[in-house]
């Protein structure tokens, strides 16, 4: 069974040149909490999602994979 990726938190952390590390310090997350994210085990809430696309200066839409 393949895993559904429901959000791009680990490419947009890329682009913008910041770590896992440092997103979990600024949310005061575990770097594992921060990890199951980036890897789509788990999902941030819509409100993490918004603090996260707060943090990176982007839209929250970039966070997440197109449906279309």
């Amino acid at each position: 069974m393949t895993k559904v990726k429901l959000n791009r938190i680990k490419s947009v952390l890329a682009e913008n040149n910041s770590s896992g590390k440092d997103l979990a310090y600024h949310l005061g997350k575990t770097e594992s909490t921060v990890s199951r994210w980036c890897t789509n085990e788990v999902q941030p809430s819509v409100e993490t999602l918004y603090e996260i696309a707060k943090f990176l200066n982007i839209d929250i839409r970039e966070l997440l994979i197109s449906t279309k």
